[in-house]
């Protein structure tokens, strides 16, 4: 199938920033593990006392974050399922052609979520709308998913357009 970006050259700026908010995500969810490690452990009959306050709260927010940090790098590798079995025997200048656009479909879906997402967002901080026990004001975690999911967009665009541009 199409060639990946940096298997022939040096992956661009724009592939590292993406490929930095991947690793991002990862740094973030292996802290998360480490607060539900220690929230479990202190709630455990050894300890016998409260867990971290708001764990609950961490989890849904850095568990969305995570997953859409992942999102923009997965779409600049080809990572995301796909399903070829009908195009196969068709020439690769007209597979790229239509992965391209099905490319440019899923940046479409993901710039309406990420409007979605920022509506929300607004929303929230227009009502003050905060946490329940940390407090944390909620526009944050959404607003960055809102920001995420346009960068998935952005991802999107350009493995659109860098399959439109490969060599046959």
């Amino acid at each position: 199938m199409a060639r990946q970006q940096g298997e022939d050259s040096a992956p661009s700026g724009f592939d590292r920033a993406v490929q930095g908010i991947a690793l991002l995500g990862g740094a973030l969810l292996i802290a998360l593990s480490v607060v539900v490690v220690i929230s479990v452990t202190l709630r455990s009959d050894l300890v016998g006392a409260a867990g971290v306050p708001g764990d609950f709260e961490l989890v849904q927010m850095a568990t969305a974050l995570a997953a859409f940090c992942f999102l923009p790098w997965c779409q600049l590798r080809r990572g995301n399922i796909f399903v070829d079995t009908f195009t196969l025997k068709l020439p690769v200048v007209w597979q790229r052609r239509i992965d391209a656009g099905w490319d440019i479909v899923y940046a479409l879906v993901m710039a309406l979520v990420a409007w979605r997402l920022s509506v929300g967002a607004a929303a929230a901080f227009s009502t003050g709308e905060n946490t329940m026990v940390l407090q944390i004001p909620s526009y944050l975690p959404i607003g960055l998913c809102s920001a995420l999911a346009a960068l998935v967009a952005a991802c999107a665009v350009v493995s659109a357009a860098r399959l439109l541009r490969a060599p046959a």
